[in-house]
């Protein structure tokens, strides 16, 4: 049994109630006397505290468990919630979060203690009243332990009577022999689970591994693998064999969470003797070491790493069970499509023909559908990603000694989940700009006549195929002329070519990696920090960036991202003897160019179309092949869009509009920008998708 198979949920759920608690605590910085979300905190802490024990993170477990104990005096009143106990909460979740990312890259918690944060949260309960509650808490504590040890020789009373039941061969009684000699001793346990449990095998799974620090288990009844498929009560019985103390071993299990309690003794020849040899425990023995020897080698042990390989990342999509119900019609339909066909292809010649055709229409239709419901399972609201924002705000407004509000709409617009998981980072580089550097300080706002209070904005809406997330703020926008200023003193631009720049032009030289130091953060509003970062992030989503900004009334940054990364309609095109995709999201139009309306302008080819001067590519200059035109034939032009500008992509032939799946080279294309990936044609033909914006 192994617990990695709950890694992947663990993780989920666990992400799940970090952000539940950071909005909560948000919510109680503001009201801290709402009694809801006080319940709804100590609940979420107390889940956590739950799944970190079932999987056997004690840190984070410990940790969530201060919290679960804060709130509990909150909840009655013991104590107030106070600025100071905010800021410790909120540091506690970084805390867990700094967890949850080491767990997610080694499935180990690391050795983080984070006793300052324990000793804080400690601080809080003595405060209400002293060390005397504490004293009080022990002395409830101690008639418990009698009880307890009141109730042992009945328990075990009860061990024996299990181990009555169990067939020892002569291979368990050659190993109690060999034990005696080595000085070691058989022990009989009995654990017992606390009926609350919701993982009964999980906390087996760390008994099991809490026993192995202390011995080697010989039998287990029920045997492991019923254990495994939890089937049996709360309790369980082992034999183990060890040269620790029955104390120590009994205590081993004890710290293991949510175990009731755990009895033992040592067997001796009396219980040998008095029980009758068997077989049947033959091939349970040996299936119960070599679990146990092999359960052993698991690295799941504090302080072991998993072994190397790839980290684990979380994946994972919530589906609706109607959308999961669609799916499976579809699929249903498409096996009717197939058996359809082959039918089809066992007819004569004449009917083959048109029912052919019919079967492939229908195929047509139904693989179009299955792409669009695939699509849909595939989406999540961006709001996982948007939701962590308020936090990183408030935190912010108290670094900056600002004030800020951050006021967020669309959350409930969905998008891929690969692109969903990429698209955090870039947003949150915007919005630190914006909060860092866009908004000016409260006393230049009120000199402005503007609200001390500064607002950042965000927001999310769908438009065609594309998803558009906006960030802004009402500061102070971006002042071009120090932006050109500090261009041309860098050698970025000369005097000349900056005279003829439109201000989007040197706007948008803050893209450039040259302007992400420190140096320009105080001459340029910071505003070149990170957005190098940013833009080839987006990119590299297929998406693009473009920035609207006004001096003194604040900047916009806007990201239009596709809805999938992975299906796309494509128009194919043939350059020189290769075949290529280039995405419709980016075509215009295409047009029939005559070589005579080709003009050059600073050396480089142009035309005019429509009032517009667009730049041409040659396709087969970029991938290096011979055209197959004539050069005195009219050109076929692509003319492809990114932001504002345009351009026209000179291709030999064209072939049509297809829908093609995506597939990633991966590594081998990083270098080659303008290549996005590629497509595999009905004919087995591999072609190359164009990146327009790249080359543009």
């Amino acid at each position: 049994m192994d617990v990695s198979q709950y890694l992947d949920i663990f993780l989920d759920e666990t992400k799940e109630h970090l952000q539940n608690l950071n909005n909560q605590i948000l919510d109680l910085e503001q009201d801290s006397e709402n009694m809801d979300t006080i319940n709804e905190i100590f609940r979420a802490a107390h889940s956590l505290k739950g799944m970190a024990g079932t999987m056997g993170y004690k840190r984070m477990q410990n940790l969530t468990h201060d919290m679960e104990n804060v709130f509990s005096e909150v909840r009655n009143g013991a104590i107030k919630v106070t600025p100071d106990m905010v800021d410790v909460l909120f540091k506690c979740l970084d805390a867990l979060e700094g967890y949850l990312s080491t767990i997610q890259e080694t499935s180990d918690e690391g050795t983080n203690e984070n006793e300052p944060l324990i000793k804080a949260l400690n601080d809080f309960l003595n405060g209400k009243g002293g060390a005397q509650p504490k004293k009080e808490e022990a002395k409830a504590e101690e008639p418990a332990e009698e009880t307890a040890a009141a109730d042992a020789p009945a328990s075990e009373a009860g061990l024996v009577e299990k181990w009555q039941n169990i067939k020892l061969t002569d291979t368990e009684k050659h190993l109690f022999e060999k034990a005696k000699e080595e000085g070691k001793f058989f022990y009989g346990l009995t654990v017992y689970i606390q009926e609350s449990c919701i993982l009964k095998a999980a906390r087996a799974f760390l008994v099991f591994k809490a026993l192995e620090e202390h011995g080697e288990i010989i039998l287990s009844k029920p045997s492991t693998q019923d254990i495994e498929d939890e089937k049996f009560d709360f309790d369980f019985s082992v034999i183990v064999v060890s040269g620790e103390p029955i104390e120590k071993v009994v205590e081993a299990i004890k710290s293991v969470s949510e175990i009731e309690d755990a009895v033992g003794r040592a067997l001796t020849d009396a219980d040998f003797n008095a029980v009758e040899a068997g077989s049947s425990s033959q091939e349970s023995t040996a299936k119960t070491t070599a679990v146990a020897s092999t359960e052993g080698d698991k690295p799941k042990a504090s302080g072991e790493k998993k072994a190397a390989g790839k980290p684990v990342v979380n994946r994972t999509v919530r589906v609706d069970i109607e959308k999961l119900d669609v799916l499976m019609n579809l699929v249903s339909e498409l096996i009717i499509a197939k058996n359809s066909l082959v039918s089809a292809s066992n007819t004569d010649d004449a009917q083959r023909s048109s029912s052919f055709n019919e079967q492939i229409e229908y195929l047509e239709s139904v693989t179009t559908n299955l792409h669009e419901s695939v699509m849909k399972v595939r989406m999540v609201p961006i709001e996982s990603v948007v939701s962590k924002f308020p936090r990183m705000i408030r935190d912010m407004q108290k670094t900056l000694n600002k004030k800020m509000e951050l006021h967020m709409s669309g959350e409930e617009t969905e998008l891929d989940r690969t692109v969903v998981d990429e698209i955090g980072d870039p947003l949150m580089h915007l919005l630190r700009n914006s909060a860092d550097h866009g908004l000016e300080s409260a006393e230049v706002r009120k000199q402005r006549g503007k609200s001390e209070v500064g607002n950042i904005f965000l927001k999310a809406y769908q438009d065609g195929n594309n998803v558009v997330i906006e960030v802004g703020d009402d500061g102070n926008g971006i002042d071009v002329a120090k932006v050109r200023d500090k261009a041309i003193q860098k050698g970025t631009i000369t005097p000349e070519q900056a005279e003829n720049m439109s201000d989007k032009e040197i706007i948008d030289l803050l893209f450039l990696p040259s302007f992400s130091t420190a140096e320009k953060v105080s001459e340029i509003s910071g505003r070149g920090v990170g957005l190098d970062v940013v833009k080839s992030k987006i990119e590299a989503l297929s998406g693009e960036v473009e920035v609207r900004s006004k001096l003194g009334e604040g900047s916009t940054w806007i990201i239009r991202l596709p809805l999938t990364l992975a299906i796309i309609q494509a128009l194919m095109v043939i350059v020189g003897d290769e075949k290529y995709a280039i995405s419709l999201g980016s075509i215009q139009t295409i047009e029939d160019i005559p070589t005579s309306e080709i003009r050059l302008v600073e050396n480089k080819e142009v035309i005019q179309l429509r009032g517009t001067v667009i730049p041409l590519i040659r396709l087969n200059d970029v991938v290096g092949i011979e055209s197959s035109k004539a050069p005195d034939d009219n050109l076929v032009v692509v003319i492809v869009k990114k932001g504002d500008r345009l351009a026209g992509l000179v291709v030999d032939e064209l072939i049509g509009q297809q829908e093609i799946v995506i597939k990633s080279l991966g590594k081998y294309i990083s270098k080659c920008k303008f290549i996005s990936g590629a497509t595999i044609l009905g004919d087995g033909e591999v072609a190359l998708i164009i990146d327009a914006n790249a080359l543009i």
